[in-house]
């Protein structure tokens, strides 16, 4: 049986870190930016094998791999709890750029707007998470406010909290958003009846209630452009 380089005694151009500073960071793999990362293989792989078998355990889906816990990751073989923090961080980092990069917008325009603030950091949960758009007279975004987290199946919406959250933002109006773990983006029963009512409650406080979106994945569900609100 060969024995397993050590990355080491690879070619220089070879090793993850002199190749992305020689040719750049868009030359490396997947696999090859987690051996960055998590730095040491095991006796038996190198680093950049032991990234190809954590990708494997993901579907090689980047996405899959961000919905794992650091617990989740520990699991594999060659992979410590630091080791696993560390992936688990920088997948993190890649979530919050893509949120400052949409709210950089700060107008909204369309619901896909919206979606790009949420989906980076709502699509790939396992629970529900229900959150609230804050806007000014201009549709400028002025806060984005967390109401509740839940379980798979839904999560507690008060509707005293958000209006108090408004009005203490000054905002004119608010758009709805929350995630299906599910995959499936159509709205419940229970959605169709809290939009409702948060509408209603809304226009006697003169705060328009303008959207309700649903991430589930990839995909999202606008009531605004359904014509269900």
């Amino acid at each position: 049986m060969t024995e397993t380089l050590n990355i080491k005694a690879w070619a220089e151009a070879d090793r993850p870190r002199e190749k992305l500073l020689q040719q750049g960071k868009h030359t490396l793999s997947d696999s090859e930016l987690i051996a960055i990362l998590i730095r040491t293989g095991t006796r038996s792989e190198t680093a950049v094998e032991l990234s190809r078998n954590l990708l494997r355990t993901a579907g090689n889906d980047l996405n899959e791999l961000s919905r794992l816990t650091v617990k989740d990751l520990s699991k594999l073989k060659g992979m410590g709890k630091v080791k696993a923090i560390t992936v688990v961080a920088a997948l993190e980092l890649g979530v919050r750029r893509r949120e400052a990069e949409a709210l950089k917008k700060n107008k909204i325009t369309t619901s896909g707007d919206v979606a790009a603030i949420f989906q980076p950091s709502l699509a790939d949960l396992t629970y529900e998470e229900f959150w609230v758009l804050m806007l000014d007279r201009a549709n400028h975004v002025i806060t984005k406010f967390h109401m509740s987290k839940g379980g798979t199946s839904g999560t507690v919406v008060d509707p005293k909290i958000i209006f108090k959250a408004a009005l203490e933002n000054n905002a004119s109006g608010i758009i709805l958003c929350h995630n299906h773990p599910s995959g499936n983006n159509k709205p419940s029963e229970a959605d169709i009846r809290l939009t409702k009512n948060l509408k209603q409650s809304g226009e006697l406080l003169e705060i328009k209630v303008l959207d309700h979106i649903i991430i589930a994945g990839s995909k999202y569900y606008s009531f605004a452009d359904e014509g269900t609100i």
